[in-house]
């Protein structure tokens, strides 16, 4: 047998690290439920399987569509509820992928992320680019984030921490019904203190007789004690629910565009060019 031509070797070996991705941006692919972990009293972790050879194929920042069917409809066709979710395990991770989802009112007419089981099968289409972000694309980020807005951002400050070649500055308020709702509390914390180019700021609506942290909703004084002052090198990152939303910064346009800024954040003076609402 002839030896084969190293330069082939090398070509195929760039044409299968560029094409083994897990995702596809124009199907919907099966991917195994593999466990769940409770995260908080009504907030679980869903970790999907994939082929452990392969990379998810998520970019930062970017999502993925999640759908299950509901019913079968009187034609016969299959009726889907379709959600997007941001993972928050490293997108360079191969064989799984991590969901945080409330366990209840996430699928339509049914507790369903509490009915999910390991073995179960949820189609998946992506990545859907939302952000795009690149190492040092501003000097400073500033984040908001309400409930599990908070994966998106999570996203992002991993990919700046773990780049030692970014000099991102990243300072994060996250607000919540009471101390039991915050997500990935202990996660968040080690970061801060391992990486002194991330600070996080807590806000909760109902404190405990304990608690530290601050009270109430995110107001102005917040703002600009925890955030980067509004200029041309910073740039603010909201992700909530639709009340949080249209205190902080309005919401999107009905096409999902970023819409008009308004909110706390035109109040304090930065524009619809130094804000992002995933």
């Amino acid at each position: 047998m002839s030896k084969a031509n190293p330069i082939d070797l090398q070509m195929v070996g760039i044409f299968f690290f560029f094409s083994f991705s897990a995702l596809d941006p124009e199907k919907w692919l099966e991917f195994k439920l593999q466990e769940t972990a409770r995260v908080s009293h009504n907030t679980q972790l869903f970790r999907f399987s994939f082929d452990p050879a392969a990379k998810l194929g998520l970019d930062i920042a970017s999502c993925i569509l999640t759908r299950r069917p509901i019913a079968e409809e009187s034609e016969g066709r299959r009726k889907y509820v379709i959600r997007p979710y941001t993972p928050i395990s490293d997108p360079d991770s191969k064989g799984y992928f991590d969901l945080l989802i409330k366990v209840y009112s996430e699928w339509e007419d049914e507790p369903a992320s509490a009915s999910l089981k390991p073995g179960d099968v949820v189609e998946v289409k992506g990545p859907i680019e939302k952000l795009r972000y690149s190492p040092n694309m501003k000097k400073k980020i500033g984040m908001i984030a309400g409930g599990t807005g908070i994966t998106p951002m999570l996203q992002v400050i991993k990919a700046i921490l773990k780049n030692p070649d970014d000099n991102t500055q990243v300072s994060l308020l996250y607000a919540n019904i009471s101390p039991d709702d915050i997500l990935l509390k202990r996660e968040l914390d080690r970061l801060s203190v391992s990486y002194p180019n991330f600070k996080v700021f807590y806000t909760v609506d109902k404190p405990s007789s304990n608690w530290i942290g601050g009270a109430g909703y995110i107001s102005k004084d917040m703002i600009a004690k925890g955030l980067p002052g509004p200029a041309e090198d910073s740039l603010i990152l909201v992700c909530g629910p639709p009340g949080m939303m249209k205190h902080i910064s309005g919401d999107k346009a009905k096409d999902r565009s970023q819409g008009e800024l308004t909110g706390l954040l035109k109040e304090v003076g930065y524009t619809e060019q130094m804000v992002y609402k995933f």
